[in-house]
């Protein structure tokens, strides 16, 4: 296989403050990219590297960067959740191979989780659910699969 085939670029898409970049930087460190998992409250994330992201902990620009696992070229996108920046979701939907919707086990699909859904509709991309916060009080798995389903 050539290099090109080995290649997949994924996305992380969700409502705001369901945890997309904190999991990207949970990939980054499990596939051996960085030494450790970069905190938004520390504001030492590798994906939220403008000044006013970490002051306000919220991604605000999609950011792109790479890992490697079994042999293959991970592009990662990590993008904003809040509804004000939701061009910046579509526009990186266009080039995604799949993408990782994540939900808060506490409060399950959003407003925002159903709008980045269409988007993936509109531009075919498939999509896993990854249900995150499972340490939050009050995390139901059962209930925040089930919000999918309704």
């Amino acid at each position: 296989m050539n290099k090109l085939s080995n290649t997949r670029n994924m996305g992380f898409i969700a409502h705001i403050d369901a945890g997309k970049t904190s999991v990207s930087e949970c990939v980054l460190f499990y596939t051996g990219r960085t030494h450790k998992a970069g905190n938004i409250d520390d504001g030492n994330t590798v994906l939220d590297w403008m000044a006013q992201e970490k002051e306000r902990g919220v991604t605000i620009v999609s950011a792109a960067t790479s890992c490697e696992w079994n042999g293959f070229d991970i592009n990662i996108i990590d993008t904003p959740g809040h509804v004000d920046f939701t061009a910046e979701v579509e526009r990186s939907l266009r080039v995604l191979d799949g993408a990782v919707v994540v939900l808060d086990s506490v409060a399950g699909v959003q407003p925002q989780s159903e709008t980045v859904w269409r988007q993936a509709n509109k531009y075919n991309v498939p999509r896993m659910v990854f249900i995150n916060k499972m340490d939050k009080i009050g995390a139901d798995f059962d209930r925040a699969t089930q919000t999918l389903i309704d």
